[in-house]
């Protein structure tokens, strides 16, 4: 199922004859879910910049019971450790497809027990769609906060059961992933400390979405740094800016938060498989990413 993201170059690339009629379409529900990708930046191949390998890992696909619900995960470990520290990684729109597989070796390469879990499988398969607005549409837009943060709830509690130390817990996401990153900063108190890559930070309240990372910020249970693009056009400057000014009014971990924006940077910067790609922002991220963890009691 993990490697589902081998998607043909027909299904994945943006018909040039549906472009004008689905323009207007993804235009607003970009506005209404608060994603931040490029229009037509589906993933159009599994070929990652970096390849991270499983030797000395135990990884591959595993099933989370969510209140009887079996939810299948990407899980990554050092094999046969015990008291790992433990990584959630939260992936893009697309689902767990090789690009975050590889990004939670990458964690268990470092000595995290990292999970990626597929938070879309109730509302659908996310890689098998080659249209964004309508991956979103009957997929992205049905799925509620509070079932991502059930979901992340049980992976947290499965790590316990399989060689976790929940006692250092972190937890990262790129996009979509990256705003739940901080919703579930401020949901769960055993979060340690947080890493959003480019995930909105408003929106619009609504029955399924009534929070957005910047009604929650003040009261962080454990502090996130903000990994931003300055040349992001989906997430304005002034988001950012607005955001500094809720954390900095909230509690400790929420003064703690910080955020480090590229200049020159897209969105999707540390998407290896994506032409949004930026070498140097990416590798500086990563190496400021598991600093944060290191330095707030994760690792």
């Amino acid at each position: 199922m993990l490697n589902a993201d081998l998607i043909t170059d027909s299904r994945a690339l943006l018909d040039a004859r549906d472009v004008g009629a689905t323009a207007t379409r993804r235009t607003a529900l970009k506005a209404a879910l608060g994603v931040g990708y490029a229009a037509a930046a589906l993933p159009i191949m599994a070929q990652t910049a970096i390849k991270t390998p499983a030797d000395g890992l135990t990884a591959g696909e595993v099933m989370i019971d969510v209140n009887g619900f079996q939810m299948p995960a990407y899980r990554a470990a050092p094999a046969g450790k015990t008291g790992l520290p433990v990584v959630l990684v939260l992936s893009e729109i697309f689902g767990v497809h090789e690009y975050i597989a590889d990004t939670a070796r990458r964690f268990a390469q470092a000595g995290y027990l990292a999970i990626a879990p597929e938070l879309f499988v109730r509302q659908g398969d996310a890689q098998s769609y080659g249209e964004i607005a309508k991956l979103i549409a009957e997929v992205v837009s049905k799925v509620p906060d509070a079932q991502v943060m059930g979901d992340l709830d049980a992976a947290v509690k499965w790590a316990a059961a399989n060689g976790g130390d929940t006692r250092k817990l972190g937890v990262t996401g790129f996009c979509w992933g990256g705003r739940h990153v901080w919703l579930y900063a401020a949901h769960n108190p055993s979060v340690k400390a947080a890493v959003a890559w480019y995930g909105r930070l408003v929106g619009q309240a609504s029955e399924l979405n009534p929070k957005h990372p910047v009604d929650v910020a003040a009261g962080l249970h454990g502090p996130v740094l903000g990994l931003y693009g300055g040349a992001d056009t989906g997430i304005p400057l002034d988001t950012i800016d607005k955001m500094k000014t809720v954390l900095a009014a909230g509690n400790a971990a929420a003064k703690a938060s910080t955020f480090v924006v590229y200049p020159d940077a897209p969105h999707a910067f540390h998407a290896d498989y994506r032409p949004s790609f930026r070498k140097e922002p990416a590798e500086d991220g990563w190496k400021r990413a598991t600093a944060w963890f290191k330095q707030h009691g994760v690792a």
